[in-house]
């Protein structure tokens, strides 16, 4: 089947393609339809600011994006977004030019607590006529004028403690000399402050105990003169200083207080645990009851009746000990940490002073449920590039969670996996079932980093502290083509510092059993270098791995991910000698990956990009030239270069996996090098039943290859010079179903430029469903894919 479109040029469809994306970003294409407004009176219909300012382009999207907030409820127009391009406003609001001086005085208020204290404003409305409709739209003209700058800052506490933690943190100050005044700039000044007293023991000192005064009076003109000339120039050269260069003088001072206990500094005595509280039990009762037991360890007390838990995991993860100032960030730590052990739901705590200057910690943890089983299953299609054959992927899980193991809040997940790949449209396959895979899994999560130097102080600044014991066991069977078991097992440990998340496996053990099938065996015939892939062997590696999240302060419209790992394996192993060295792979396998998004009013843009290497450093001549297949990288699927099928891309420009038709029937590819970047403009389409339905516009560069030269196959190396000619291209769209619990992804995409054609260096010059090879084999250029929640 072909479609020729009259032989129009494929940039044509690409063009439609960015058309499709401007009619649902620009607001040139947007169409507006009214319902339910007044007839015979002018309605809101939009409204809009234009701000002239000496500032960035960011802060003046800022500010604008900001005041936008601040029209008043009257004139503001709720326009639901439709199909991506159509617009909907449902009962708009009669104009009443009344409202245009509030919203004035709103936005007015606004920028006076960002420092534009001489902002002008000016206002105009034009009503358009549309048949029987008077569409109002206000447009606000705002000259913001000079920002008021900090002068001077002074800090008077009235405590020679206080005052030497302000001066010891003055290095971090946001008040400064020459930076924008703002009222945002001075609340968190203060709380910095207040931060900084209740780190160091001032438990009872709150906000309300310190102020700051601004002083925006010019000293000039406090000047004394008799001369009335004398005077009125310097009011006037005031008033040119003002506009001209507006600063403020700022001091920080404490309250005056008869209350001496605010300024007194606390120590941590005793800390009380209660394990085992319910949510009915009213927390100040509880350490007035005399029917607990009790365990005594030092300068701790655990309270129960049924002993359920023990205490150590609880000392563990409070940072607060016995003698120690009070400290208002590890008192909340030390909350989130237990409550993130998964032992108990719900912790709360509360700091009880005794006698002077002692604070005893109080904390009542509600248990979660000790047992629990979750059920899932998955669901994916992609078609391959090959005939008309669809891969539908099921597979199902089961697990047990036992999250109070020997007391001591211990995990122990259990998993059973069962999966298949199904051939529903028999093409140039000739079963159903492709694959069928199971895997059995036990992982225990010990609430603590077991380590050898327990008593290193470094480990205290570390959040999430866990250690992980694996164990798995998988069998795969690729139908006609090979039988895969495994068995692997690791020891590693994983905790957060900031918004770094870090797992370090010391230990990772991995033996595999390859049988190989007919078809396979068959295929080293005509393709001798993939038996370089497809042997046994076995791992004993270390890896590292390090992921992020975060937002700028600047920018919290933009979220960035980013991932690294890297795998070692081999390197000591591999150096003694006879069976051992003999039978371990030896290697080193680096990867990174990430993500932008940036989410806009009603849209939001996805960047992505994928990098990983791996290189085979043993000497077994055929063994020893690439990665063994189960550690190599691979394309295409529901989440990865959506033109091609799942495995189908690459590796390079090589057509060796096309070269026969009748014999090559196995198409699986993989490489020891992946390149990979997305972009994806995602676009909201309308809501259905409370589902909403989404749309996206995307194109997915990337390919694989192999890191070493390869005689038979040539074209699968990676060279920088052939960069531009074995990038693959393919770009596409798709319909989003938001269920709230879980996203349902149907993607089609199209191969714009496939390194695997054979003409036009790969480019598409005419839509076409297929294409024949010169070999006649049959090419599919369009591909469906089925995907659970978003590609990245």
């Amino acid at each position: 089947m072909r479609l020729n479109f009259h032989r129009l040029d494929f940039r044509f469809i690409f063009f439609l393609s960015l058309l499709m994306a401007m009619m649902s970003s620009c607001s040139l294409f947007h169409k507006t339809v009214v319902t339910n407004y007044p007839h015979t009176k002018p309605f809101v219909f939009g409204n809009s600011i234009t701000l002239n300012a000496n500032t960035t382009k960011d802060e003046k999207i800022r500010l604008i994006q900001e005041l936008n907030n601040y029209w008043d409820d009257s004139l503001r127009v709720n326009k639901i977004q439709q199909f991506g391009f159509l617009y909907k406003i449902k009962n708009p609001p009669v104009f009443d030019s009344a409202n245009i001086v509030r919203s004035i005085g709103f936005m007015n208020a606004y920028l006076n607590s960002q420092g534009y204290y001489y902002a002008t404003f000016a206002d105009s409305v034009k009503i358009d006529t549309v048949k029987d409709q008077l569409r109002a739209n206000i447009h606000i003209i705002i000259d913001a004028g000079k920002n008021i700058t900090i002068d001077s800052v002074s800090y008077d506490m009235g405590d020679s403690t206080l005052q030497k933690l302000t001066r010891d943190a003055a290095a971090n100050t946001l008040l400064k000399k020459g930076a924008p005044y703002t009222k945002q700039v001075i609340s968190s000044e203060l709380d910095r402050l207040v931060n900084i007293y209740r780190q160091n023991g001032f438990y009872r000192f709150t906000r309300e105990d310190i102020l700051a005064e601004v002083d925006s009076v010019d000293t000039r003109l406090l000047q004394l003169t008799l001369d009335p000339f004398k005077q009125a120039e310097i009011i006037a050269d005031a008033a040119k200083a003002r506009k001209e260069n507006p600063t403020w003088d700022i001091r920080v001072f404490k309250v005056p207080t008869f209350d001496s206990s605010r300024l007194r500094q606390y120590y941590i005595g005793r800390s009380y645990y209660y394990p085992e509280t319910k949510f009915s039990d009213n927390i100040d009762s509880l350490p007035r009851q005399k029917d607990f037991l009790e365990i005594n360890r030092r300068n701790l007390t655990m309270r129960y009746k049924k002993g359920l838990f023990n205490y150590r995991p609880l000392r563990e993860h409070t940072y607060l000990k016995n003698g120690d100032l009070y400290n208002e960030n590890n008192y909340f730590k030390s909350i989130n940490s237990l409550g993130q052990l998964g032992a108990w739901q719900q912790v709360d705590a509360k700091p009880q002073i005794r006698n002077r200057d002692t604070l005893d910690l109080y904390f009542f943890l509600v248990p979660a449920v000790k047992q629990s089983f979750t059920f899932n299953q998955e669901v994916s299609l992609n078609t391959s590039d090959i005939g008309q054959t669809n891969l539908w992927g099921l597979s199902s899980s089961i697990s047990y969670n036992n999250k109070n193991v020997w007391k001591s809040a211990i995990q122990s997940i259990a998993t059973i996996t069962t999966g298949v790949e199904l051939n529903l449209l028999t093409g140039n396959q000739n079963s159903t079932f492709q694959t069928f895979l199971v895997n059995v899994s036990h992982t225990y999560v010990f609430p603590k980093l077991i380590v050898p130097f327990n008593n290193w102080k470094a480990l205290n600044k570390l959040d999430n502290k866990r250690t992980l014991f694996t164990v798995s066991g998988s069998y795969i069977d690729r139908k006609d083509y090979y039988q895969l078991r495994s068995l692997v097992t690791s020891w590693g440990y994983e905790w957060k510092k900031g918004n770094n998340v870090w797992l370090y496996k010391p230990l990772n053990v991995e033996l595999y059993a390859l049988d190989t099938l007919a078809g396979l065996d068959t295929l080293f015939k005509y393709n001798p270098f993939l038996r370089a892939s497809f042997n046994s062997g076995k791992v004993i590696s270390q890896t590292l791995l390090l992921t992020k999240n975060f937002t700028n302060a600047k920018h919290p419209n933009v979220t960035h991910y980013i991932r690294m790992g890297v795998e070692e394996a081999g390197g000591l192993f591999g150096l003694l000698g006879g069976k051992i060295r003999n039978d371990i792979y030896r290697y080193i396998k680096v990867e990174g990956e990430y993500t932008q998004t940036i989410k806009m009013q009603k849209a939001e843009l996805a960047f992505h990009a994928f990098a990983g290497i791996g290189y085979n450093y043993g000497t077994d001549t055929i063994r020893d030239k690439t990665l063994p297949f189960f550690k190599q990288f691979y394309a295409g699927g529901p989440n990865s270069m959506r033109a091609w099928g799942l495995r189908q891309l690459g590796l390079g420009s090589s057509r060796q996996s096309e070269s026969d038709t009748a014999l090559n029937t196995y198409r699986d590819r993989f490489g020891d090098m992946r390149l990979e970047a997305n972009i994806e403009y995602r676009f909201p389409i309308t809501t259905v039943a409370g589902f909403k339905i989404t749309s996206a516009l995307f194109t997915d560069i990337g390919n694989i290859w192999d890191v070493r030269k390869n005689a038979i196959n040539p074209d699968a190396q990676f060279s920088f010079k052939n960069l531009a000619r074995d990038l693959a291209i393919g770009v596409g769209t798709g319909l989003r179903i938001d269920f709230n619990y879980f996203l349902l992804r149907f993607d089609f995409a199209y191969k714009l430029k496939d390194p695997g054609r054979e003409y036009n260096n790969g480019w598409a010059t005419t839509f076409q469903w297929f294409e024949n090879r010169k070999n006649g084999l049959q090419i599919n250029n369009v591909a469906f894919q089925l995907g659970i929640g978003l590609p990245f």
